[in-house]
């Protein structure tokens, strides 16, 4: 075979030769077919770097010129070898002068890159220096902020510390102030009393010498405080009408007996009555004294069946369907009904207690087929059936007329455009408030004030007596004792002496029960004294239900009517410390109360807040040994029982310690000796109750003594099951409820076992309900009954299942509200209680008697903050609409919205609150007609919504239409469009927009005055019209003065109804028995005839009135101090009747003596006797006598500057009167003078009030009223 001859050697080019052959063989072509690669073309060319030659032959490869030149390879080919190397030049030079251009722009880029490069770098060291300036800088704005908000907090602590140190100054300066009115007062009352001795000496015939007689007067100004009790000029000026806004504007400036008068003494018939007689009559109707029986004041109608054996069929079918009915309408009402009757075949097995239920009942229904006198007559054909019904009928009408009072008795539907289908709350505005409190509180004194002996209370009298007079400022008086040591019975008699013995103080009591019972729920017990407040006020403000806000506001309203209340305003709170947080909740005790307001309160010993010890206390001590022994025996003789001179002896002994000698203890421990002497078991009785050395321990022992005495096992079982359930229940239960749960249970058992248990100081009633009358007894029923926590939970649950029953069945009453979600609570059974809440009727019947706190720890207790609650409502509330049809249904859904609206405005959310009482204005616009009262009544809550919103363009006319609805209904001069006046006013005020504001309160406060007349100012009312025939029943026994004073009160309060013969009928039967009992010169008689002289005048028969008020004038001024309220008073009424009557020469010496009588009580330079001055200068005007009135003008106008200030209105108005008198005499430039100044004045007023111009009866304003009445216009402008 062949082999290349030669191969070109890599290293140096050499020839390497074929060293296998033998001998040279022949050379072999290798032809080229493939291109060179430009790879290799490339590497040839760095090597060699010169153009390849001719080789020199065939097979030979040469070197180029240069050293290092192209190394190749020569092939011999076929003839082609030339162009192919003219192609590999060609190709190389293009490759060539490509790899130029590549390299000269791969220079460039790298030249540009190396500048950005360098570019980079600088503006990366400029980013750099700036980023750290920027730190730098924001280090130090940082700096700057925190030490800006630490500046923001110190100035936002010296700002708040600053605050509190002005509101303390104010205070300190306002107790200092009212202090030193108070001395003033003082000295003044002093100075009368030496100068009433001087007069009786120099009557005497002694000479005294006063070096001072000349110009003393002269050298004076007196002061006097608010709480002076004086009744002189208080209407407007004589002959003319004072406006509101000048009494308030002159009360603000100065705080004298002037200007804190009552205003209902202001306008109308009751002007002419004595303010004392209205506030004697409403804390005597309000507060039912103790001689009223239980039927009078209970809150349960108890209705007592007697029949015979004839008349058992009519029994039982008055039973079976009519009493039903009956109790239904009485809780409609808030009442109870209970059908109370025995067994026939009992004859005297249970006298005793047939006998107290009949003097409990309100009434007695004899079934007999007899004819009897003076007795109401039921006659009938004979068919029970038509008998029954006649009876209910006549019942019905005598529950709703005769007992509860109701007017309308009729027994159809009333219309619900009629003013009685407007819910009860809203006659007092937006107030909710609940009248089984008011009724539980009144019951509650009149059972803590009820004691048959005497415990020597006497000493503790003087301390709280000597509380009443001390100077301000004083803390509470906390009233300390053990438990039953008769602090709420000391309490309650004394609050009967401060309102006999001074009636012008203003007493608010509450008396708290046991913990967790509605009583002693703070926020209910602040809203109950703050709507107390409220009712002396003369506007019925709208009051919040938000606990927090009420803390806030019950002190300004405390301040507020300190300032104008004639007297001392006592607050006194029983049982304090059951009020759970007491020292969160009343820290109100805690600041500077206004000066004549004083506090006390009454605590248990061991259960005391610890801030509270260092107040001044007033303990009180057990009794002595001697009193215990006299009130044991007392009662033991009570019942005819006489203890023997060993068991009189044993008791001294027994009686030593502090416990035996407590005063529940003592109380307890005759009526178990008095017990068991009736039964005959005496020496066994006081040998077990001598071994009981506290009251618990005697508790159990009487618990055990009454549950032997029951007849069976079965009713010892059900007494433990009735105290078991009175004590885990929320407030208390009823006997009809008992009834109900032990079907098995007659009246005979239950009576004689609530007879019982009320012997023993166990239970008593409560708002128609069966309580424990001390917390000692509640406490023994846990201890004796209900050892296991099972047994509460079982009796908890036994109540839940009762009220959850009567929820399906009826109406959502008061009862079921109260009881079942508090049950759910304490059982802790939140879904329940979720689903209970969710009931929309049980939380409107919550929210409508003020209960918004309650509501709002049950949601808390659920786990629903504000929010989430709404959703729940609305989610409910819609699903109740999807099922409702029917006109009814609607109106009641209507209802549903407002009070959910309502209930979150209150929570605050006023933009979710909008939406259903939209919703609730839509539905009684399509349900009803447009223009419905309840249609306003939707507008007035809306427009309350804006107004929190101040969205006031909407709250405007939504109360503008409510307005225009309200006048068309009940007309201009309901207490429905005072509301709404009062509204539209505040709305103004709140806009700036006084004169507006003006009008509209100037209209509202002239509507209530008349109402006033009609219903009177007081929340409480509804009781006093249900008390009114009530307290007739008093009056019809013996003459006493107490039944002649029951008789004025019921006179001034049907006077009021502007019932006007019925009140001169009872005033003069006022009149004839005082006389008769007290004789024709008593100051009591005085009273009479000045009350009958007003109802004449009322009357327009004047000549009468006038013969009335000379009598009372005269007895008056026989038995009365020359400078007494009293007499003061019928010499102002009369002198206007003299004036109104034109006897001007007859008024003028009155007009005198009350000048006198005013210099007398304030001293010389007091403003009420500039008043007086001003009132004798008008009358002199009007008789003529220019020259005597114009130094009485002048001497006003001195005592005004001097008192009130040269700037002060009443200023401004005495110069109206004297430009007016110098105009009258020719001096008009004297007269342009005095008007000049005196305009001056009230322009100085109208800027100083932001633009509010108070419409004063200035001459002005008289001007316009009387011009066509008397040339001499401002001539008849007088004073208060």
């Amino acid at each position: 075979m062949g082999t290349a001859s030669s191969l070109v050697s890599p290293a140096g080019g050499e020839v390497i030769e074929d060293t296998y052959g033998a001998g040279g063989g022949e050379a072999c072509e290798i032809p080229v077919e493939v291109k060179p690669k430009a790879r290799l073309l490339r590497s040839s060319f760095r090597r060699g770097g010169a153009a390849a030659a001719a080789g020199a032959g065939p097979g030979s490869l040469t070197r180029g010129a240069g050293g290092g030149g192209l190394l190749g390879a020569s092939f011999k080919s076929t003839g082609s070898s030339v162009p192919e190397l003219e192609y590999a030049a060609a190709e190389y030079e293009r490759l060539k002068k490509e790899y130029e251009i590549f390299r000269v722009s791969k220079n460039q880029e790298l030249l540009s890159m190396g500048r950005r490069e360098a570019k980079l770098d600088t503006e990366n060291k400029r980013l750099r220096a700036e980023l750290q300036a920027l730190q730098k800088t924001y280090q130090k704005i940082l700096r700057e902020k925190e030490s800006a908000l630490e500046a923001k907090y110190q100035a936002m602590e010296r700002a708040a510390t600053f605050e509190h140190d002005r509101d303390k100054v104010k205070r300190q300066f306002k107790i200092f102030r009212e202090t030193k009115e108070n001395e003033i007062q003082d000295l003044l009352r002093a100075k009368r009393e030496l100068e009433s001795k001087l007069q009786r000496l120099q009557a005497q015939g002694i000479q005294v010498f006063d070096p001072g007689e000349s110009d003393s007067d002269d050298n004076c100004t007196d002061v006097t405080a608010a709480g002076t009790q004086c009744e002189y000029w208080t209407g407007g000026a004589l002959g003319s009408e004072p406006s509101i806004g000048s009494m308030i504007q002159l009360q603000q400036s100065f705080r004298g007996p002037e200007f804190a008068h009552s205003s209902i003494d202001v306008e109308g018939p009751f002007a002419n009555v004595n303010k004392d007689d209205w506030d004697i009559a409403v804390a005597s109707l309000l507060q039912v004294t103790p001689l009223f029986s239980h039927s009078l004041w209970s809150n349960a109608v108890r209705c007592y069946l007697i029949y015979t054996d004839e008349t058992q069929p009519e029994v039982d079918l008055f039973l079976k369907d009519y009493s039903p009915k009956l109790k239904r309408m009485c809780e409609t009402m808030g009442y109870f009904f209970h059908a109370i009757y025995f067994p026939i075949d009992i004859e005297n097995k249970y006298l005793a207690v047939r006998k107290w239920e009949i003097e409990k009942s309100s009434l007695v229904i004899l079934f007999i087929h007899l004819t009897l006198p003076r007795f109401q007559i039921i006659d009938h054909s004979g068919n029970p059936a038509e008998g029954v019904y006649k009876t209910y009928i006549y019942v019905e009408k005598i529950i709703k007329q005769d007992i509860l009072g109701f007017e309308n008795t009729d027994r159809e539907t009333k219309d619900l455009g009629s003013e009685d289908s407007i819910p009860e709350e809203d006659d007092f505005g937006d107030v909710l408030w609940d009248i089984h409190d008011e009724q539980e509180q009144m019951e509650t004194f009149q059972q803590a004030s009820n004691s048959a002996h005497e415990l020597g209370f006497e000493k503790y009298y003087q301390r709280l007596n000597d509380l009443v007079a001390a100077p301000a400022p004083i803390p509470p008086l906390l009233v300390s004792g053990g438990p039953g040591s008769g602090k709420s019975l000391l309490l309650s008699k004394w609050i009967q002496l401060q309102q006999k013995n001074s009636p012008n103080t203003l007493i608010l009591s509450h008396f708290v029960g046991r913990p967790m019972s509605t009583s002693s729920e703070s926020s209910l017990i602040i809203k109950r004294l703050t709507l107390k407040l409220m009712q002396h006020s003369w506007s019925v403000s709208a009051l919040t239900l938000d606990p927090a806000k009420l803390l806030e506001e019950f002190p300004r309203w405390l301040e507020k009517l300190s300032a104008r209340h004639q007297g001392s305003i006592i607050i006194i709170i029983d049982s304090i410390d059951q009020v759970q947080q007491v020292e969160k909740h009343m820290k109100w005790l805690i600041d500077p109360l206004p000066v004549n307001v004083r506090v006390i309160v009454s605590v248990n010993v061991e259960t005391c807040p610890p801030a509270w010890r260092l107040w001044p206390t007033l303990h009180l001590d057990p009794l002595n040994p001697k009193d215990a022994k006299s009130i044991i025996i007392a009662e033991c003789h009570s019942v005819d029982i006489t203890l023997s001179k060993e068991q009189e002896k044993m008791l001294e002994r027994h009686c030593r310690s502090a416990t035996t000698c407590n005063a529940l203890y003592v109380t307890l421990f005759g009526k178990m000796i008095t017990h068991a002497g009736r039964a005959g078991n005496l020496d066994k009785i006081l040998h077990q109750c001598f071994q009981c050395q506290d009251t618990i321990s005697l508790y159990r022992l009487a618990l055990r003594s009454i549950q032997e005495s029951m007849a069976s096992d079965v009713d010892k079982e059900l007494m433990k099951q009735i105290l078991c359930l009175i004590n885990v229940s929320h407030n208390g239960m009823n006997e009809s409820e008992l009834m109900e749960l032990y079907p098995e249970l007659s009246w005979a058992v239950l009576t004689s076992l609530i007879h019982s248990l009320h012997k023993m100081c166990l239970l008593t009633y409560g708002c128609g309900l069966l309580k424990f009358q001390h917390l000692q007894a509640w406490e023994t029923v846990r201890l004796e009954y209900m050892e296991g926590p099972t047994i509460i939970s079982s009796c908890r649950q036994k109540l839940i299942n009762y009220f959850t029953m009567q929820l399906s069945q009826d109406p959502v009453t008061w009862r079921s509200a109260d009881e079942l979600p508090w049950l759910f609570q304490q059982q802790g059974s939140k879904q329940k209680l979720h689903d209970c809440l969710l009931n929309l009727f049980v939380s409107q019947n919550l929210y409508k008697r003020g209960h918004f706190a309650e509501l709002l720890s049950y949601w808390q207790f659920v786990g629903k903050d504000k929010s989430a609650m709404a959703a729940e409502y609305f989610d409910s509330l819609k699903q109740y609409e999807k099922n409702c049809e029917g006109e009814e249904n609607m109106i009641c859904l209507a209802d549903l919205y407002e009070t959910l609206g309502r209930f979150l405005k209150d929570l605050g959310l006023l933009s979710q609150a909008v939406v259903p009482l939209q919703r609730s204005l839509e539905i009684r616009e399509t349900a009803l007609d447009p223009d419905h009262p309840r249609v306003a009544q939707s507008l007035h809550q809306l427009a309350s919504v804006y107004v929190h919103w101040k969205k006031f363009g909407n709250a405007e006319q939504l109360y503008k239409q409510a307005l225009e609805i309200s006048e068309n209904a009940y007309g201009a001069e309901h207490p429905h469009i005072a509301r709404e006046l009062e509204a539209l006013a505040t709305l103004y005020q709140k806009q700036n927009k006084y004169e507006q504001a003006e009008h509209f309160r100037k209209k509202s406060f002239k509507i209530r005055q008349k109402a006033t007349r009609r219903k009177g100012n007081s929340y409480g009312f509804a009781l006093l019209r249900r008390r009114a025939l009530q307290l007739e029943e008093l009056t019809l026994g013996k003459d006493t003065p107490d039944n002649a004073r029951t008789l004025n009160e019921l006179g001034v309060l049907y006077y009021l109804q502007n019932n006007l013969e019925t009140a001169d009928q009872f005033l003069k039967r006022s009149l004839e028995m005082r006389e008769r009992v007290l004789g024709p010169d008593h100051p009591d008689c005085a009273q009479s005839l000045n009350n009958l002289a007003a109802l004449c005048n009322e009357k327009k028969q004047y000549d009468k009135a006038e013969e009335l008020y000379e009598r009372a004038l005269d007895i008056r001024r026989r038995a009365l101090a020359p400078d007494h309220p009293s007499l003061a008073y019928t010499v102002k009424h009369l002198a206007i009747l003299y004036k109104k009557m034109g006897k001007l020469d007859k008024a003028v010496p009155l007009y005198e003596l009350a000048v006198e009588i005013r210099q007398k009580s304030f001293g010389p330079k007091h403003p009420s006797v500039a008043t007086a001055l001003v009132n004798l200068a008008v009358l002199y005007c009007q008789m003529k006598k220019h020259n005597e009135a114009l130094p009485l003008y002048e001497r006003a106008l001195k005592i005004y500057e001097d008192s009130l200030g040269r700037m002060h209105p009443r200023v401004g108005e005495t110069l109206k009167n004297l430009a007016v008198l110098s105009y009258e005499e020719g001096d008009f430039e004297k007269a342009a003078e005095l008007y000049k100044r005196a305009m001056e004045i009230k322009e100085a007023e109208t800027s100083l009030l932001g633009g509010k111009a108070p419409s004063r009866h200035s001459s002005g304003d008289t001007f316009s009223l009387k011009t066509t009445h008397s040339p001499n216009v401002f001539l008849h402008q007088g004073q208060r």
